[in-house]
């Protein structure tokens, strides 16, 4: 059963005029040290995994019906990746609780995420879905 759907679109000029403006401010109050990891090993082109990671993070939080309000709070978001490098989003804090209140009882939480980019744009899109617990 989907609990929740949520997309973004970031354009990854704003997120470069924002690295630009307030470096470690803005990355340090958005993105956990290892998405802040992940985007520096891009380079020149960390930008555009950061703007990936922030459409994550709004549409992660539009999925969960609350924005980045009722105590979810962006670095509650993490993305990162399985060893095969799909991507996944791991939820802490007000967000997890949130997930948690979302989630019925006997069924257990699937975050589903997709992510791309095409400069000047990164997408992302999150589905929450539940499946009953396994026995």
């Amino acid at each position: 059963m989907i609990l929740g759907v949520g997309t973004d679109l970031c354009d990854i000029r704003r997120i470069e005029q924002t690295l630009t403006r307030f470096g470690d401010r803005f990355t340090d109050r958005i993105y956990t040290p290892l998405e802040i990891q992940k985007a520096q090993k891009r380079g020149a082109s960390a930008a555009n995994r950061y703007a990936m990671f922030y459409a994550a993070k709004e549409a992660c939080a539009k999925a969960l019906g609350t924005g980045f309000r009722d105590g979810v709070f962006w670095r509650d978001l993490k993305v990162d990746n399985l060893p095969s490098g799909q991507p996944i989003m791991a939820l802490s804090n007000g967000a997890l609780e949130r997930l948690q209140t979302l989630t019925p009882d006997d069924f257990e939480a699937k975050i589903d995420i997709s992510l791309t980019d095409e400069y000047p744009m990164a997408h992302a899109m999150v589905v929450i879905s539940a499946q009953p617990k396994r026995a």
